[in-house]
């Protein structure tokens, strides 16, 4: 037989081990884990914000070129002083369709502006030119200082320009223009002109910044800084309704912003990655680490909790242990103690009548028998808690066991003042059994019967077949045993918390011997009771026990 690794120190160190070791690591690991993401992230997040920005003055860089480029362009093309009048500005307009108004100032011409005339049926497009003819007034104010201004700005070999945002209505909205102001190229000897137009409001809407921002996108931001899972947009400051965006833009409010300057001053670059943000993905992983701490913890507080179940367990079985031993002791006493007195008695001679000799034998005798039978039950159970149990089944006669075992303990019966009541029925099938193992069952739950029947003494043992099995009943009207007991009293050390049953000495461990003896033999064995109206106890054992042996040998 091999030895048994499986006992309650095992069990309780593995549970220990599984219930608080096991999750309180697990915390520990996780915790680490997570303060490892959370730098992590916050780095990522960081990297992705720093990027974000980077891209975005790469961005303004880029349309600020494409700007200036437009503007040197239409600079360069400006009428001359001798040459400025009306219709040379009107074919600057014609030439170049992102131009809405172009305006020109000297002292000898005075101010020449000139707006595109097919737009001139439209209300709002008339007083936006109403309103930048007014605002020209300054050109001739400030002539002077601002010619000297871009002189400076065009020696220190920067564009001689500078940029203005305005706002114009279209309906109920208003759009974004730019208008430049710069002095115009001439030659040696000609005196200084200023001259500038506005980039038309709907062109920089709808085909400048989309155009620009899906060119970067595609070509230098997606590969240069792994923003291939973002957008880009172009909004008012103050304002968060994109007035032009790139086509992966998603909507929402932007990630990242940077102002703009130079060309298109007002101006508000704004950055967010495609159907998400970084807010959210913050959240979303303080979600998920929450939610795994707290199921760690949830199992380390079930640990703890069943561990101190566990504890508790065990230290009820210590104390029900410590009982054992006591209730034990007393019940080995008692019948030493009679044995030995009546063995004294004996020896000394005293009886002097043969029958009362034989009487005292005879009480020898059965105390020697309940001696051993104590013995036996005590030997078994260890034998159970080890592992070593083993059982000797072979064809019986299981109504003759029944009887021949109730025969040799009518004597107690009978001492204890029963109504013995015995049915057995006819014809029962020969049953392949453990003799000897289920002769120890039908005496505890005797024995039983006697210890808790005081006032109604009343014993009945019952052998029929029903529906495939061979059942025996024990049936007392002794005290009975409340329904939440019912499924304890076959654990080993239990007894009912009845006073009574305090007050009967005995081992706790006939019922759960009864168990284990049952289940070996592939039955099953239950309790039927009531509080103060007595107990049923019902073995239930197949007919057909052959196939069950094997498995039986290996019940432990």
């Amino acid at each position: 037989m091999k030895k048994r690794w499986w006992n309650e120190r095992t069990r309780m160190l593995l549970t220990l081990e599984l219930a608080v070791v096991l999750p309180a690591a697990a915390l520990i690991v996780a915790s680490v884990l997570h303060l490892e993401n959370i730098h992590r992230d916050h780095a990522i997040e960081a990297l992705m914000q720093r990027d974000f920005t980077e891209a975005l003055v790469i961005s303004e860089k880029h349309i600020n070129e494409k700007a200036y480029g437009m503007v040197k362009q239409v600079r360069q093309d400006f009428p001359q002083p001798q040459e400025a009048c009306s219709d040379e500005l009107d074919a600057l307009l014609k030439k170049y369709p992102y131009v809405a108004h172009a305006f020109y100032y000297s002292p000898q011409t005075g101010v020449i502006f000139r707006s595109r005339e097919a737009r001139m049926d439209d209300s709002d497009f008339r007083a936006e030119v109403d309103e930048l003819q007014h605002m020209m007034v300054w050109m001739k104010m400030e002539y002077e200082p601002t010619v000297k201004k871009f002189r400076s700005m065009e020696e220190g070999g920067k564009l001689p320009a500078y940029f203005e945002q305005y706002k114009v209505r279209r309906g109920d909205k208003y759009l974004y223009e730019s208008v430049v102001y710069f002095v115009v190229p001439q030659k040696p000897g000609q005196e200084p002109a200023l001259g500038g137009f506005a980039f038309d409001a709907e062109y920089l809407r709808g085909q400048f910044f989309p155009q620009v921002l899906n060119t970067l996108m595609a070509h230098n931001l997606s590969e240069e800084k792994g923003t291939s899972h973002a957008g880009v947009m172009v909004h008012l400051k103050g304002d968060y309704e994109p007035l032009a965006a790139c086509t992966d833009w998603d909507g929402g409010k932007p990630e990242v912003e940077h102002i703009m300057e130079g060309a298109f001053p007002g101006l508000v670059l704004g950055m967010k990655l495609r159907g998400t943000t970084l807010a959210a993905m913050g959240q979303h992983f303080v979600r998920t680490s929450f939610l795994i701490l707290g199921g760690l913890s949830l199992l380390l507080a079930c640990g703890i909790l069943i561990t101190y179940r566990n504890v508790n367990r065990e230290m009820a079985l210590a104390r029900l242990k410590s009982d054992f031993v006591s209730n034990v002791s007393h019940e080995l006493r008692t019948p030493l103690s009679l044995i030995r007195l009546y063995a004294e008695t004996l020896e000394l001679g005293r009886l002097t009548s043969q029958e009362k000799r034989e009487e005292y034998y005879r009480i020898i005798r059965k105390e020697s028998e309940r001696l051993t039978s104590l013995i036996n039950n005590i030997l078994d159970f260890s034998r159970i808690e080890a592992g070593r149990k083993e059982y000797e089944f072979r064809e019986t006669d299981i109504a003759e066991l029944v009887r021949n075992t109730l025969e040799s303990y009518r004597y107690q019966i009978e001492q204890h003042g029963f109504t013995f009541e015995e049915k057995i029925s006819e014809n029962l099938p020969p049953m392949r059994v453990d003799r000897e193992a289920i002769a120890r069952s039908l005496l505890n739950l005797v024995n039983n019967a006697l210890k808790y029947s005081q006032r109604e003494k009343y014993l009945g043992v019952h052998l029929y077949r029903e529906n495939g099995s061979v059942k025996l009943e024990v049936v007392d009207h002794g005290i009975g045993i409340s329904r939440p007991e019912q499924h304890k009293i076959f654990e080993k050390f239990y007894r009912v918390g009845d006073p009574l049953v305090h007050n009967t000495k005995g081992s706790g461990l006939g019922l759960s011997l009864v168990r284990h003896i049952v289940e070996a033999h592939g039955g099953e064995v239950s309790v039927d009771s009531v509080p103060g109206q007595g107990s049923k106890f019902v073995i239930a054992l197949p007919v057909n026990v052959a196939a069950n042996e094997a498995k039986a040998v290996a019940v432990q």
